[in-house]
């Protein structure tokens, strides 16, 4: 029997923990993040294996394909020397092929997309967001609040020219974890919505075969722009990433023109 798109984006307790007076249940959530990081870590090794092979196999080819792609993204979204900006290269790769699989296997028939979870989306941005903040400070101390300042601005001005600046920076991870969640969200929700509509209206006598073909029709058309979405949202969380990197690095270049 299938699940209602509310049913199918529910927290469910698979197995209850008690740890004294707290409890830690292992939800559907936990399940769907522990599959997904044992698929890519499965993919890893048999790609790995005895070295790989001198000839690219499918699996090979598909693992390096997206080592080159999240490689020519940290390079062109991060400015700077290039030992610099591939420090963070393990961390973003890592954020883009979880945040990739996360979103296909959110489209398998009675999964979970943890992806529409917006505690997960939401813990993921806070995660990293502080830690860009603190790498800031790291490399450039307390000139980091120069960011915040317009250059040419009077001093009695400066108050006024800062809140502009601090208040985008502040809701930087907020907005990170309510997009993705929201993308995700509404093209699964749109999906499972038609998909239970056309199932609905099949089950149901006295229709003719052309309603039968438009009900499927209107299921798969809103099925095919999926693959492209979860793409286009891992694509556009890790681009943001490496942007936020990039001003964290090298904000000095950016408020050089102001």
């Amino acid at each position: 029997m299938a699940c209602s798109p509310l049913e199918q984006f529910a927290i469910i307790p698979l197995i209850p923990i008690h740890i004294g007076n707290l409890y830690l249940p292992f939800t559907n959530s936990s399940l769907f993040m522990l599959l997904t990081i044992s698929l890519v870590l499965l993919l890893v090794h048999f790609v790995t294996l005895n070295g790989g092979h001198l000839v690219l196999n499918a699996r090979q080819f598909f693992v390096e394909m997206i080592y080159d792609f999240v490689f020519n993204l940290v390079n062109e979204q991060i400015s700077g020397p290039s030992l610099v900006k591939q420090r963070f290269f393990s961390l973003i790769f890592v954020t883009f092929t979880r945040l990739l699989f996360r979103n296909f296997i959110g489209m398998i028939s009675y999964s979970f997309t943890v992806t529409s979870y917006f505690p997960f989306t939401l813990g993921l941005s806070f995660s990293l967001s502080p830690g860009m903040t603190l790498l800031g400070f790291q490399i450039h101390g307390l000139h980091l609040f120069s960011f915040f300042f317009s250059r040419g601005v009077a001093l009695p001005l400066a108050p006024f020219s800062v809140m502009p600046e601090l208040s985008p920076h502040s809701f930087r991870a907020l907005s990170l974890g309510i997009r993705l969640f929201a993308n995700m969200m509404a093209g699964h929700s749109s999906v499972k919505i038609s998909s239970g509509f056309a199932r609905t209206m099949l089950s149901m006598g006295g229709i003719t075969y052309l309603a039968h073909l438009a009900f499927l029709s209107v299921a798969s058309a809103s099925t095919g722009p999926e693959p492209g979405v979860g793409i286009s949202q891992a694509y556009a969380s890790t681009t943001l990433n490496c942007t936020y990197f990039n001003d964290a690095i090298n904000f000095h270049r950016e408020t050089a023109g102001r």
